[in-house]
């Protein structure tokens, strides 16, 4: 009894630790922004208890969520082991993808649609690229998928734009300096994407110039050292993306909520159901993913000066 007594703790402390090598994480990446809806939602079911992924994945896996404020960030966290996944806009991962010359990043799904567009006062007489000629606009971040449109509308309307000036100026800044730069008057437009584009209409008395309605906005990427090592998981993940997509269109009004609770929790204020109800109507939730459109992309990055030297987009787009 006395032997029974000494062994068990050792047993229960084997069995503990063995529960937690097998224990697996996977750290996912996203941003604060009405188009990654599927990972707001996700983080705010898994606040509750009530996992998304978890229940999907097997009870020995676990998600951690990180987020960022723009695309260019979250892909240099695949490339330095610091995410295994990430909601992002198509043209970071693309980046990505052209400076690992096809290797380590792949676009594993779709995400969503729409969402994106230039806002300017709602007095400003602007109206065509021309009309930008001295003027500044302000996008997420260099290089993202917004601060690409900009730059190559403004290039199609006959203006000269350079990273760091030409006939107008596009300023890579953060979503939230964004909304006090435009209501301050210190920027003349914003190119940008929900829940921000709504925010600038109703906070900051915005109208939209440009809207892309069919533009894709966001996408689930991968590096490639997580594909190979778990393809399995990553299938199942992919899977359970997919199940969440369609949840999320066939039940607007509950996933609605979720979003504004995450959007709480990340920014710690309120957010208003109006700026929510608003975005939602700009966009288009879909786990689709093909490779034309992103052929599109790459010639409109290359256009404005990004994207040299890309490889073929063969290897990009995976279906686990």
């Amino acid at each position: 009894m006395k032997v029974f007594r000494l062994l068990a703790p050792i047993a229960a402390a084997l069995v503990s630790l063995s529960a937690a090598r097998a224990q697996v994480t996977i750290r996912l990446g996203y941003f604060p922004n009405i188009t990654h809806a599927q990972a707001l939602v996700a983080s705010q079911l898994s606040r509750q208890g009530k996992g998304w992924f978890e229940a999907r994945l097997g009870g020995g896996v676990k998600i951690e969520y990180y987020v960022y404020n723009a695309g260019p960030s979250a892909m240099e966290g695949i490339f330095t082991g610091a995410i295994d996944l990430t909601y992002v806009g198509p043209n970071p991962a693309l980046n990505a993808y052209g400076k690992a010359g096809g290797d380590e990043i792949r676009v594993v799904s779709g995400a969503a649609v729409g969402g994106s567009a230039l806002v300017v006062p709602a007095n400003s007489a602007l109206a065509k690229p021309a009309d930008f000629r001295g003027k500044k606009i302000a996008t997420p971040q260099l290089g993202n998928t917004q601060d690409v449109a900009c730059r190559a509308w403004l290039k199609k309307g006959g203006l000269r734009v350079t990273q760091l000036g030409g006939d107008a100026f596009v300023l890579p800044t953060a979503n939230p300096d964004q909304l006090a730069l435009f209501q301050t008057g210190k920027i003349d437009g914003v190119w940008t994407v929900e829940p921000w584009v709504s925010r600038l209409e109703l906070d900051a008395k915005g109208k939209i110039l440009v809207e892309e309605k069919d533009a894709i906005t966001t996408v689930l990427a991968t590096g490639v050292k997580f594909q190979k090592e778990k393809p399995d998981l990553l299938k199942k993940f992919v899977a359970a993306h997919a199940e969440l997509t369609a949840w999320i269109n066939e039940h607007p009004a509950e996933a609605k909520e979720l979003v504004r609770a995450a959007l709480k929790e990340i920014t710690k204020r309120e957010f208003p159901a109006e700026v929510t109800g608003r975005a939602w109507a700009r966009l288009k939730f879909t786990s689709e993913i093909s490779r034309p459109p992103l052929d599109a992309l790459v010639v409109e990055a290359q256009g404005v000066g990004f994207l040299r030297g890309m490889p073929d987009l063969g290897k990009l787009i995976v279906a686990p």
